[in-house]
């Protein structure tokens, strides 16, 4: 057999079999470590981003880490051309998730991470709640806006760009959630998904190359962006989709409150960045009102996601 024969057949054996091992060796780790995990790639992912802020600026730090994202999507799924009626939804989470990415970093870039993961959170609390009218759920939006509320109770300054910029990255990341919903029923595996992120790689490409220009292809830069991406992108998508499989999005929900503490403690941790103990207090009321939330409306639907 051509040695060309030998090589097609054995990287087509590889193809075949890359996903079902990956999909074997996460089906061995529980699902709630699964969830917890997503959450340590994200928030780690993005503390290390801020030491590539010197180098090439967020903008350019979004550019690497959906360029390297997509380039790990694409060559996993291998998607062809978008089916009939999901092109449109393609590009339309594409486009949101430039933009959370452009505005969330921008917002760690001025503010402590773990305040500016507690306002861009704010953004998925909404849509758990949309529509609500019922005086347990809007409790806990109380209890969220007073967490916020003691965020700017002294501390670390919080200044008005940097919340907004996480308020921005909230409302696109709420319009996400919708818009990936409705591909992921239109679409059945992660091409769909592969296909956004290359199209909000496409997006970042002037931004990225404005703010950072040749400095994007420096070694150390290039290796830093491929661990965000890694980090941030890679690993929390595949970790919450195989844990999506396995529990109900009312226990994914509750789990992923915990993401602005974890925020926080990776803020101390990793970056020194120490908040005031109201400010930690906000975080919390912000986490326990999410958690609520989204028991609370989970069950009311049944168990079903709030976007299907």
């Amino acid at each position: 057999m051509p040695a060309t024969a030998v090589g097609s057949e054995w990287g087509g054996a590889i193809d075949r079999t890359a996903p079902a091992l990956v999909t074997r060796a996460l089906g061995r780790v529980p699902a709630p470590g699964l969830v917890f995990g997503g959450i340590l790639g994200l928030q780690g992912g993005a503390a290390l981003s801020v030491g590539l802020f010197p180098l090439v600026g967020p903008a350019g730090v979004v550019l690497l880490r959906l360029c390297f994202a997509a380039a790990v999507l694409v060559g996993f799924w291998r998607p062809g051309r978008p089916r009939p009626g999901t092109g449109r939804t393609v590009l339309a989470a594409g486009a949101l998730l430039a933009a959370h990415h452009l505005c969330y970093y921008q917002a760690i870039g001025r503010i402590p991470l773990g305040a500016a993961t507690t306002v861009e959170f704010l953004g998925p609390f909404a849509v758990a709640l949309a529509g609500s009218r019922r005086l347990p759920e809007l409790a806990w939006a109380l209890l969220a806006a007073a967490g916020v509320l003691a965020l700017g109770a002294g501390g670390a300054p919080l200044g008005p760009a940097g919340v907004g910029f996480a308020a921005l990255a909230g409302g696109c990341w709420a319009g996400y959630i919708l818009v990936s919903a409705r591909l992921a029923r239109q679409v059945g595996d992660g091409s769909g998904l592969a296909l956004a992120v290359a199209w909000a790689a496409l997006l970042s490409l002037p931004y990225g190359l404005f703010q950072a220009g040749q400095r994007l292809l420096e070694p150390r830069t290039l290796l830093l962006g491929a661990a965000v991406a890694l980090l941030s992108s890679v690993l929390p998508y595949s970790l919450n989709l195989e844990a999506l499989r396995r529990i109900p999005p009312r226990v994914f929900g509750v789990l992923t409150s915990l993401e602005p503490a974890v925020g926080a403690l990776l803020g101390v941790l990793l970056l020194g960045q120490h908040l005031s103990p109201a400010q930690y207090a906000g975080i919390a009321a912000v986490a326990a009102a999410s958690a609520g939330a989204a028991g609370a409306v989970a069950g009311r639907s049944g168990g079903r996601s709030v976007v299907d």
